[in-house]
């Protein structure tokens, strides 16, 4: 499979949102609130602007197979979003891949990558947060060798859940 990682540009943005859709109602189906999943959809243009308002923030990449954007990842060069961990210099925001070319290597690729471009800025400690209940996302982050070290509640919708925050040394 011949994977292209590139930084995202503005005309990805519907592909970046429509994965982030579909990855968030098939990962979560029996995590998260099925009415609060139906209604991404309908969130679909709203998305759009605010991913349009500030998609050159940060690090953000996309993964291309066949001229075709299949995931994205975002990244921080800080710990900007988690400043409590104060020993994290850099977080891995956001990781998705289309839902029917999970366990295909993209996702792996990503992550690599990310890691790489944080040693290159000498980075040492990245975190990112994965909701606890999603198992086969939590054996992946453990696969590529990161250890939770924190829980946090957090609320989606109107009902709250718990996140683990996996840390990884760089």
């Amino acid at each position: 499979m011949d994977v292209i990682i590139r930084n995202v540009k503005e005309e990805d943005l519907p592909a970046v949102v429509d994965i982030k859709i579909k990855g968030w109602q098939s990962a979560y189906k029996d995590i998260v609130d099925s009415t609060y999943l139906s209604n991404l959809n309908n969130e679909y243009d709203i998305r759009i602007k605010k991913m349009k308002k500030n998609y050159m923030t940060n690090g953000f990449i996309v993964a291309v197979l066949n001229d075709e954007v299949v995931g994205f990842c975002r990244y921080t060069f800080d710990n900007i979003f988690s400043p409590k961990i104060e020993k994290a210099d850099c977080e891995l925001c956001a990781l998705y891949v289309k839902p029917e070319l999970k366990y295909s290597g993209i996702g792996t690729k990503m992550f690599n990558y990310v890691v790489n471009e944080f040693k290159k800025k000498n980075k040492s400690k990245m975190i990112l947060w994965c909701l606890k209940d999603n198992e086969p996302s939590k054996k992946f982050y453990t696969k590529m060798g990161g250890k939770i070290i924190k829980e946090k509640e957090t609320i989606i919708g109107e009902k709250q859940y718990q996140e683990c925050c996996f840390e990884y040394s760089i």
